[in-house]
Order: C-alpha cells, then sequence, then structure tokens
C-alpha cells in the first residue's frame, strides 16, 4: 500500500502544477484542465487505506490530492492584485469547485440517493480548502488576505453543501473582513457576502446579532471607499428590503456611483432576467415617490454624465411605461408617453415635466410625430393636456416655429374649450356642493376628480399664452372670457394667476391691466344684499357666452359695517377680501412701472389693502402685508413710510407671517438700496443690528434659514459692509445649533466660497475677521454637549486658509488679484500666537496652519521683513515646546528665509526702527514679556560683538530649533537657548502663586470668555527675574540688561496690541 500512495503522488505532484501552469496563461484552456483535474482527482480518491482492523477507511489519496492543491493556493496567494496570471487561477478554482460540485449531484441523482448526511468526495473537498482559506483570513499580509478572499468569493456561489459549522466560521470570518483595513480586501468580502447572503435564513440568526444582509446595506450606505460602495451596490441581492437603500445611492458623493445606479441597476433589471415579468424596479413597480426621487436625483445632478444615464432610463421606462399592454398595434409612441405621464403626479411636482423635457430632448421620433389635432383638444385628460403645454414651451425654447404652428390650435377654437371645461367645472362644483348637504364630505375620488379638471384648465390656460393673438375677434374673445372667469367667486386659487397671465398678454400696456383688475375688485366687493341686482349682460355684437350667465351687478348703495353684518355675511365678506387681494397680488407681481404712474392703485390701497393689514385674521392680514410690500417696491415713499411696520411685525408675529414679512423686507432692502443702506445717517447699521439681534434670538429654523439667505445675498451684492453681519454668518454656519437646520448649512456653505472667490476685497475681509473669529469659535468647540456636534479648530482656521488662498480667486476686471493676503494672515497669525491667554491646542492649530499659507513670488520688503520680525520674536519670547508646532514654524520660516533671501539679505532692525509708520509694530514687540522665568530673550537693539553677521536675518532662521525631522533649520547662535524646550513648562511669574489668573502654559480655558490679569491690581510686588547668563551674554549692552531685570509695565495688561 505505501507503494501504490507513493505511486498516487509523484502523479499528483507531476500534473497538479502542470496544470496551474497552463490556466495562468490562458483562460481558453480552463476546461479542458478542469476534466484533467476532476480526473486526476478522482483517480487519486481511489487510493484508501484500512485501518481498525477493516472497520474504517483512510482516505489516503484524497488527502494527497488536497495537499497538493492547497499547496498551488498558497503560491498562487502570494501574487499581487491586479496580475493576470493569478486572476486566472482565481477563476479557474472557482470554475472547478462548481464542476465537481454539478458531478456529484449528478451522481446522487442517478443513484437515488435521498440521504443528505452522506460525504462525497466533492463535499469533503470543498470543506478542506474552505478551512485552509478560514486561515489565510488572518493573514498579516494583505497581499495573503486578499488573494484568500479573492478565491473564497470566487468559490462561495458553487460550495453545494457545508456543514453548519463552516458555515458559521465562514459567515463570521466574512464580516471580520468586510471592516478589514485594505479596501481591495473589503471589495472580494462584499462580493462573497453578497453571494451568502441569499442562503441565509434570519430565523437562525441569534437575537442582537446582525444579518449579513444587513451588514451589506450598512456597508453600500457608510464604507468610505467608493469600489466597495460599489462592490456592494453591484453585488447585493435586489429586493423590497434592499431597493431604498439603493436608491439612495443617487445621492452618493461618487459620480460613478451615481451613475451606476441607473446603468447597472435600474436599466437592466427593469424585467426579471428572462423577461416574462416586471422587475422589482419597473417603473409601474415603484411608487409615485420612488419614480419623482429617481428622475429628480438623477436629471438634477452636477456631472454630465448621471444625467446623461438618467435621460436613458426614462427612454427605457418610455417602451416599458405600458406594460402587458404593449403588444397592442393600435398605440402609437404618443401613448407610449401619456402612459408614463400617468405614472407622476402632475399636479404637485415638476419632475414630470422635467422628465417630459428629457423625452422630447433625446427622442426625435416623438417629438417629430407628436401631432394635437382638434379632436386631441376635444378629449382633454391630465395627462394629454400637459403633454400639449410642455411640447409647446419645448419648441418655444428650441426656437422651432414651423412644430410651434403646427400644435397651437386656433385662439377661438382654445377659447371655447376653456370656457366648455370651465361650465363643466362650476357645474360639478353645484352638484358637489348639493350632494355634500346630504352625504357630507366629498369622496376622494370625487376630489381628485376636481383636481384633475382644475389641472387641465391651468395647463389650457398655459397654452393660451402661447398663442398668436393677431386675430382681433379671438383675442376678444379671450379676453371676454378670462376676465368673466376672474370675476367669479368660484375660480380656484390656482387658477387666478393663470388669468392673469393671459390677460396681461392681452393688455396693451400695464395701466389696463390695473383698471381692468381693479374694477374686477369694485365689482366683488361691492355687494349690497337683497337689493343687489342682477342683469344679464347685454349682447354687444362681440362673442356669447350664454352658456355661462356671468353676472353684473348695479352701482352699491354702500357695503353695510362690519358690526352690522351677521357671521354668515362677515365671513362672506372675508372670502370676498381674500379673492380680491390674491387678484391684487397677482397683478402687482406683473407690474414694473411705478406706483405713481397708476393712480388706480391708490383706490384699492386705501379700500382694501390698508384694511386689511389692520385685521386680526391671520390669512386676511398676511394677504395685506404681501400686497403692502409689492406696493412699497413700486413706490420709493410708500416704502420709507411702511419699512417700520414691517420691522415690527418680524417681532411680533406668528412664524408663517414672519417669514413673509422677511421676505417683503428684503426685497424692499433690494430695490430701494440706497434709500435704507447708504453709509451716511446710520439707517443702515441700525438694520444690520436689526437683523442680527433676530438672527440670535430666534429659534423657528425656518427664519433662521430666511435670515441667513437674505442677509448673505445683500453681503454678496455689496449692499452691506458691515464686517458683524460676515462674523454672524460664520458663526451660524459653524455653530452647533444649525447643524439640524439643513437650509441654513447649505445656502451657507455656498455662500462664503462665492463671495471670497469673486472678489480679492472680499477675501482681504475674511483676512482681517480670521483671528477674531478664531478665538471666538476655537473655545466653543470644546465647550459643546455630548449631544451635539461641531467642527474642530483646525477645520475652522482650514477654511479660512482655503477662502483667502489668492490663487482661486477669480479675475474682475479693474480689479486685480491680491496675492498678499495669505503673507497678511501670517503676519495676523503670528500676532495672536504671542498673546498667552491662547492656549496651547489651539495655538499649535495656527502653528499647523502657517505652512498651508500661499507665498507669492513678489512681495512687498516691508510686509516680509515685518513677517520675518514677528516670526524671530515669536520663537525667542514665546518659545515652542510641541514638536508638531515647531517642525511647522520652522518648515515656514525656512521656506520664507529661502525664498525672499535677496529681499532679506540686508534687513537689519536698527535701521527698520527709523520708520515712522513701524512705530505701532515695535511698541508691541517691546511690550511683550517672554513666558519663560530663566531665560528671557530680547530683541537686540544693535549688533551684539560674537555675532556671525549685522543681519537680522541669519539670526531670526537660526533662532527657531525644530525637531530632527526639520533638516533646514540652523543651530541657533545662543547658548543658552539650547536649553529652553525644558524650562517652558514652567509657571509665569507672579507676585502671588495662589492667583487664579495666573496660567500655566499648558492650561485649557475652561470657557470663551476672556478675562484680563489682575497682576496690575496685586498689592504684591512681581519678583525679579534672575538671568542665567554666559560669557557671551554679560557684554550685552545696558539697556538690554534692564529690560530684563524690570519687564515693561505696558505688557502687564494682557491684552495684544491693535496695530
Amino acid at each position: 500500500m505505501p507503494g501504490r500512495v507513493s505511486s498516487v503522488e509523484e502523479t499528483l505532484t507531476a500534473s497538479v502544477p502542470n496544470i496551474f501552469d497552463q490556466v495562468q496563461n490562458s483562460t481558453a484552456n480552463h476546461q479542458k484542465n478542469i476534466v484533467a483535474l476532476h480526473k486526476l482527482h478522482l483517480d487519486a480518491a481511489g487510493f484508501t487505506e484500512s485501518v481498525h482492523n477493516g472497520r474504517s477507511i483512510k482516505l489516503t489519496g484524497e488527502r494527497v490530492f488536497e495537499e497538493k492543491f492547497k499547496d498551488m493556493l498558497c503560491r498562487a496567494a502570494a501574487v499581487k492584485k491586479g496580475t493576470s496570471q493569478g486572476d486566472r487561477i482565481v477563476k479557474f478554482v472557482g470554475a472547478y469547485t462548481k464542476y465537481i460540485n454539478e458531478r456529484a449531484a449528478e451522481i446522487k441523482k442517478e443513484d437515488d440517493d435521498d440521504d443528505d448526511d452522506d460525504e462525497t468526495t466533492a463535499s469533503r473537498f470543498v470543506e478542506k480548502v474552505l478551512a485552509f482559506l478560514l486561515i489565510g483570513f488572518e493573514a498579516k499580509d494583505k497581499v495573503a488576505r486578499y488573494r484568500c478572499v479573492h478565491f473564497l468569493a470566487e468559490m462561495v456561489a458553487h460550495l453545494g453543501e457545508i456543514s453548519e459549522k463552516l458555515y458559521t466560521e465562514l459567515r463570521t470570518a466574512l464580516f471580520e473582513r468586510v471592516h478589514d483595513k485594505e479596501t481591495f480586501v473589503r471589495v472580494q468580502a462584499v462580493i462573497a457576502l453578497s453571494k451568502l447572503c441569499g442562503s441565509e435564513d434570519p430565523s437562525d440568526v441569534e437575537e442582537g446579532e446582525p444579518t449579513a444582509l444587513e451588514v451589506l446595506l450598512e456597508t453600500l450606505s457608510c464604507d468610505p471607499a467608493a469600489d466597495v460602495r460599489r462592490a456592494a451596490l453591484l453585488n447585493i441581492p435586489l429586493s423590497l428590503a434592499t431597493l431604498d437603500a439603493v436608491l439612495a445611492r443617487t445621492r452618493d458623493t461618487d459620480t460613478i456611483m451615481r451613475k451606476l445606479v441607473y446603468s447597472a441597476i435600474l436599466v437592466q433589471h427593469c424585467f426579471v432576467s428572462d423577461g416574462s415579468a416586471m422587475g422589482i424596479v419597473h417603473p409601474r413597480v415603484l411608487t409615485i415617490s420612488q419614480r419623482e426621487f429617481i428622475i429628480r436625483n438623477g436629471l438634477g445632478d452636477r456631472e454630465p454624465a448621471v444625467r446623461q444615464a438618467a435621460a436613458l432610463l426614462l427612454s427605457k421606462w418610455v417602451d416599458v411605461a405600458r406594460g402587458d399592454t404593449k403588444k397592442e398595434e393600435s398605440k402609437t409612441v404618443k401613448d407610449d408617453v401619456l402612459a408614463l405621464l400617468s405614472l407622476f403626479d402632475l399636479t404637485e411636482s415638476t419632475v414630470a415635466e422635467d422628465a417630459l423635457l428629457s423625452v422630447l430632448d433625446r427622442r426625435p421620433d416623438i417629438s417629430d410625430h407628436a401631432d394635437f389635432n382638434d379632436a386631441y383638444w376635444a378629449n382633454l385628460t391630465p395627462e394629454r393636456a400637459f403633454f400639449a403645454r410642455v411640447f409647446t414651451d419645448h419648441c418655444i425654447v428650441n426656437k422651432d416655429a414651423e412644430k410651434l404652428d403646427a400644435s397651437l390650435p386656433v385662439v377661438t377654437f382654445l377659447a371655447y374649450h376653456i370656457q366648455a371645461a370651465y361650465n363643466t367645472y362650476q357645474e360639478d362644483l353645484e352638484v358637489a356642493e348639493q350632494e355634500r348637504v346630504i352625504r357630507g364630505e366629498p369622496t376622494e375620488e370625487e376630489e381628485e376628480a376636481r383636481i384633475d379638471k382644475e389641472f387641465v384648465i391651468g395647463e389650457m390656460l398655459k397654452v393660451a399664452v402661447n398663442l398668436d393673438y393677431a386675430d382681433e375677434i379671438g383675442r376678444r374673445k379671450m379676453f371676454q372670457l378670462v376676465r368673466d372667469m376672474i370675476s367669479q367667486e368660484a375660480l380656484p386659487e390656482s387658477l387666478v394667476a393663470r388669468c392673469l397671465d393671459v390677460l396681461r398678454m392681452l393688455s396693451p400696456n400695464e395701466r389696463d391691466l390695473i383698471r381692468v383688475v381693479v374694477e374686477v375688485v369694485h365689482e366683488l366687493r361691492d355687494v349690497s344684499d337683497e337689493e343687489e341686482v342682477l342683469k344679464e349682460p347685454a349682447d354687444d355684437g362681440e362673442t356669447n357666452f350664454g352658456e355661462t350667465p356671468i353676472p353684473t351687478r348695479t352701482a352699491s348703495k354702500g357695503s353695510k359695517p362690519s358690526e352690522d353684518m351677521s357671521s354668515e355675511e362677515q365671513a362672506r365678506m372675508d372670502a370676498i377680501d381674500l379673492r380680491c387681494l390674491s387678484l391684487c397680488i397677482g397683478m402687482l407681481e406683473r407690474v414694473n412701472g411705478t406706483f405713481e404712474e397708476n393712480s388706480t392703485l391708490e383706490g384699492i390701497l386705501g379700500e382694501l389693502i390698508i384694511p386689511a393689514v389692520k385685521r386680526k385674521e391671520l390669512a386676511l392680514r398676511e394677504k395685506g402685508l404681501i400686497c403692502l410690500g409689492l406696493c412699497c417696491l413700486i413706490a420709493r415713499r410708500m416704502a420709507l413710510n411702511s419699512f417700520q411696520l414691517f420691522l415690527g411685525q418680524i417681532q411680533t408675529a406668528p412664524e408663517v407671517l414672519k417669514i413673509r414679512v422677511l421676505q417683503i423686507v428684503f426685497d424692499i432692502l433690494m430695490v430701494h438700496e440706497n434709500d435704507f443702506l447708504n453709509k451716511e445717517g446710520g439707517a443702515s447699521e441700525r438694520i444690520v443690528e436689526f437683523f442680527l439681534h433676530v438672527l440670535e434670538i430666534e429659534e423657528s429654523d425656518k427664519v433662521q434659514a430666511l435670515l441667513c439667505i437674505g442677509l448673505a445675498k445683500l453681503v454678496l451684492s455689496g449692499m452691506i459692509y458691515d464686517d458683524k453681519v460676515l462674523q454672524s454668518l460664520v458663526a451660524a454656519y459653524l455653530a452647533p445649533d444649525t447643524i439640524e437646520n439643513q437650509e441654513v448649512r447649505q445656502c451657507l456653505a455656498y455662500f462664503f466660497p462665492v463671495y471670497c472667490y469673486s472678489s480679492a476685497v472680499n477675501q482681504r475681509r475674511m483676512q482681517r475677521l480670521f483671528i477674531g473669529l478664531f478665538e471666538q469659535l476655537a473655545p466653543e468647540t470644546r465647550n459643546v454637549d455630548e449631544t451635539q456636534d461641531m467642527v474642530s479648530p483646525a477645520q475652522i482656521a482650514a477654511m479660512f486658509v482655503d477662502w483667502t488662498d489668492p490663487q482661486k480667486a477669480i479675475e474682475v476686471q479693474d480689479q486685480p488679484t491680491d496675492e498678499t493676503i495669505h503673507i497678511d494672515l501670517a503676519c495676523d497669525i503670528a500676532r495672536a500666537l504671542f498673546d498667552d491667554k491662547m492656549i496651547k491646542e489651539d495655538k499649535k492649530v495656527l502653528y499647523q496652519v502657517l505652512g498651508r499659507l500661499y507665498l507669492p513670488d513678489k512681495v512687498d520688503d516691508d510686509k516680509i521683513r515685518t513677517l520675518k520680525l514677528l516670526l524671530y520674536n515669536l520663537n525667542s519670547r514665546r518659545p515652542i515646546r510641541d514638536a508638531a508646532a515647531k517642525n511647522a514654524l520652522a518648515k515656514f520660516d525656512a521656506a520664507i528665509s529661502k525664498k525672499y533671501a535677496e529681499q532679506l539679505e540686508s534687513f537689519n532692525e536698527e535701521d527698520y526702527r527709523q520708520l515712522e509708520y513701524l512705530k505701532d509694530l515695535f511698541e508691541f514687540l517691546d511690550d511683550i514679556i517672554p513666558l519663560d522665568d530663566g531665560e528671557e530673550v530680547d530683541i537686540p537693539r544693535t549688533r551684539a560683538r560674537k555675532r556671525r553677521s549685522d543681519s537680522i536675518v541669519t539670526d531670526i532662521t537660526d533662532s527657531i530649533v525644530p525637531d530632527e525631522s526639520v533638516a533646514s533649520a540652523a543651530s541657533p547662535s545662543h547658548p543658552k537657548g539650547k536649553g529652553r524646550g525644558k524650562q517652558s513648562k514652567r509657571r509665569r511669574v507672579s507676585g502671588s502663586d495662589s492667583s487664579d489668573n495666573v496660567l500655566s502654559y499648558d492650561h485649557v480655558a475652561p470657557a470663551p470668555t476672556r478675562t484680563l490679569p489682575k497682576r496690575a491690581a496685586s498689592g504684591k510686588k512681581p519678583e525679579v527675574v534672575q538671568l542665567i547668563e554666559d560669557d557671551d551674554d554679560k557684554e550685552e549692552e545696558e539697556e538690554e540688561e534692564e529690560e530684563e531685570a524690570s519687564p515693561p509695565p505696558a505688557s502687564q495688561n494682557g491684552r495684544r496690541p491693535r496695530l
């Protein structure tokens, strides 16, 4: 027997490697080698040994084959990702696993063996290979982990029957690899897990343990790598449980991911694989909200590739929208479009219009064969009316006059159809009112039918705006029809604006439009109860609208006072006033002339609008304020007189009314800028203070968002220049309280880059505000509650660096780009770092910011020398002990010294001090007290005896002592500077060690308040700092020694002087 085993081993040793050598070079020979390897496997399985006196057998041949096979897997596991030979071996192993399991299933079927517990050669082989691969899951080498998971991902779909224990181990191992630190390992783990989750029974999962599907959904939504999310998207089983998560990827941050949702998921799965039934993402299977979500995100995407994929999906939907009825030969492509439109809510959103326009742009077979004959207009449904209206708009946008003329009906014809539709609508309203008395509230079907009829009339009125009114008879018919419609109290609110659009087209000028609307308003309000006399409209030879008697009223004898009216009469008058106010709003929105040019408006202002503003009813007061605001936009004097009224409403009104009034106020400021926001008189400052006060105390998210949007518009347009507005907007953008207010965050996230990059002047303003805002916001980041979240100080600083980057500013005519903004920002940062109240964490952030600043090629000599001087004093008087901060400062200083070496070559501080305009700078530097109590380093006023050069450049660069990682920095010229790092941890010298106001260097302030040190008010004198000097330092000038022994009192107030 040993001889036979040796013979089998020799055969396998020669044959198995030869097979793997062939399959790694080409996939064409895989099938042949699979058969050959299976023959070797079966031959090896025939060699067994008897053990335990023949009571059992030992599968010697199988074990030898498995060892040779695992040896080949070990060799392939070392092949890196992307190598084609390794990928071919992986495919071969997967194909071989599938083959042997299929053969085993066939043999089992032929033998009619119903015993599921019998082991086969295939099942034993699979379990051994899987157990071996699971060991590789824990390998330290990422390539080995990748290949083992890759082998499993290829095999897992063809495993056949495996033991429960091995299945549990396999599932647990894949859960761990899904969270592997390497992206390509996670990709293969996701692929394997997605194939495994189909066989998982949720009832077998222990309580509290996630299912494989839940892990995949979490990976699909939360994995930081786009490749992993992509693998989850393409391999996750598509079902009702996963559909929402898949559709949510239409808002993914990765462009390819968003595109794949449309091209690889929604298009490919409209039908099941055999095409016999509708798939889970067929447009008829999806809900209305899901369809609108898909189209809105796709057509509104910022990337053209995603929009194109969404357009392709819509083209597919047009072909499949009718489902099984598509086989009807009598139906045309127009019917396909109407079937698609029936799947959307036409009345509530604009998604259907965007979808139809996309189809018309992409499918010329539809736009070229669209035919709107008389029969089409005679039988209008919401879909048919919508299709005709959007098609006419499409022709107008594309300037296709030929198609437009062919699709538009004659004016008289359309007027009659609008008349008939409105008559039917009124009759239905009367019937519904009678039935309501008997049956109560109308059913949902009746309400939907009423809305559909309103929609059809509205679409026809939209089409009427684009008609050719050269035909005078048709124009008169349409004019009389629309005027009579707006005179009806029963006209739906949604149709008022549509009627006014047509009326504006038919009126020769704005004055006539205003006159007509004012006449209608007077007719509606002139009610004299029982004394009102109705008379039939006179037949003047024009169009006869006898089908719908339109009452005209005689001159009114005056309305009853409100106190004499019953509750029913008062309610009816309020309803009429609301209708009149709606007419006035629609009219004023379409007027561009001034109030003085249209004296007709004065009547309704005093009789209707002003009384409505004074009413207590919210609906009347809201519409009255809107009318008054629209009047103010065209009447400068009225705006000046009414502005205080609107501001008062902001403080006292409820949220709904407050939003309306704020919109009015911002519109008035935009129109009458010179009257309210001029720099003279102080009105602008008071208005700004009012807005900021409201923003600070307002709790409503919608009002906050409206305030931020309005202020951002005023700042962006240059109407407001107050720095406090920018500070408040930045605070609102970063405050943890607004993290749930996405409207505020989205508005300001767009505003700040646009504002800063649009002008160098704006970038300069943000540069000036940076330090103050950083000192204000940085402490707030440490004081937020556990339930809140706020960006870190490092992120705040990074945003300002990005906003003030001169390389990103666009070039404006007559306004050159200011490339020295970051140089000035560096000076501001250096000055801020002298402040001993700033905690070390915030200082570390500012040090790191220096390395991100842009250094232009040309800089003014005074600016770069000022920066160099500040850096020198910063290192000497505020030594750094943090390694990262020290390295950052050293690198920045080295970059400054190298880039501007010529400008700094002859720089000498003694000469620099003589410049009068730098007096404040040197006063600031002279007032700085070094923090170290034994190693004070002052700015030398004259050249020291043992300096290597009389230039301050060498001293500045050399005085910064970086860590070993900074190779460009030189050693300090002062021997005593070597010990500064060790002694920088000592407390500041104070007259009293118990003083609460004396902060250690690494003290963290508990609150964002900035209190002044109390050393100046202390009764004790500060201790005199005794210096430990070397021989070189004893020869310095007497003036320096006096400064060392007695620090200047000007610095004891702890403030950083303003320059």
